[in-house]
């Protein structure tokens, strides 16, 4: 593999990286974050908390189950979880993820202190990275501006295209995601993909719920809560233990 991804790596949302010329990629692969790639150290969930207190006035006593969610998905469990009438739900979500936005925003620090990349993420992000013929972004459940943290955090976004990514800011339903990226990927870079070479990359049945809602193919990684055996039982395209085995991981992708 050659380097040539340059400035096509490490851009946040709103930037122009260079792009990988169409003629060249041959494969997509979109990056789940919390669980597959980082672990926030906890803060991603207990910025909810103060987003919906600075929104209601209310400190939530519990939490929703949040892996592999949207984070205006979660918003709306909490409002649930509170009692709030569900016609006031759409005034309060785009609040409480503003707030959201701005606290995660403050805590990068405290992330990077506390959190980590998970073992093999760089790696893999690195060996996948030098090939020009290899795209890389992310599908996530984190708005945009969440995704950025977190992946800044860790320096991980060096290797991935995030303004041709797909967010939880862009559809509240994950599974609406992957055309997203796919069209991004087509309208911004030139790149058109059939969806047999594109990949998910997750930690969550509802990752591979994601892919095959967009029909490609998903690789997940047991790193995350749920463990081996039951994300085995879902029957994905492909699953790893971790991403540690560098080689591994680019063999799978590249299948």
């Amino acid at each position: 593999m050659t380097s040539a991804r340059g400035a096509a790596t490490g851009q946040r949302p709103g930037s122009e990286p260079a792009a990988t010329p169409a003629s060249e990629a041959h494969r997509l692969v979109l990056w789940d974050i919390d669980g597959t790639l980082v672990d926030s150290g906890g803060i991603g969930a207990e910025v909810f908390d103060v987003a919906i207190e600075r929104t209601l006035g209310i400190r939530p006593t519990g939490r929703p189950r949040m892996g592999g969610k949207t984070d205006p998905q979660i918003v709306r469990e909490y409002l649930d979880m509170l009692e709030i009438a569900e016609d006031d739900h759409a005034d309060h979500v785009p609040t409480i993820l503003g707030h959201l936005a701005s606290e995660l925003a403050a805590a990068e620090a405290v992330i990077a202190e506390r959190g980590r990349d998970l073992p093999g993420a760089a790696a893999a992000l690195a060996a996948l990275g030098d090939d020009p013929a290899v795209v890389q972004t992310v599908l996530t459940g984190n708005v945009a501006p969440n995704a950025v943290v977190k992946l800044g955090a860790f320096g991980l976004q060096r290797w991935l295209d995030l303004e041709i990514g797909a967010y939880g800011s862009d559809h509240a339903d994950r599974s609406r995601l992957v055309p997203i990226a796919l069209r991004r990927a087509a309208e911004r870079r030139g790149a058109q993909f059939e969806l047999s070479q594109v990949w998910v990359v997750g930690d969550t049945p509802n990752d591979l719920a994601c892919a095959r809602a967009g029909g490609v193919r998903c690789l997940l990684v047991a790193s995350g809560r749920p463990g081996y055996d039951e994300l085995a039982a879902l029957g994905p395209d492909a699953l790893l233990h971790d991403l540690t085995d560098t080689a591994a991981v680019v063999d799978l992708l590249y299948s």
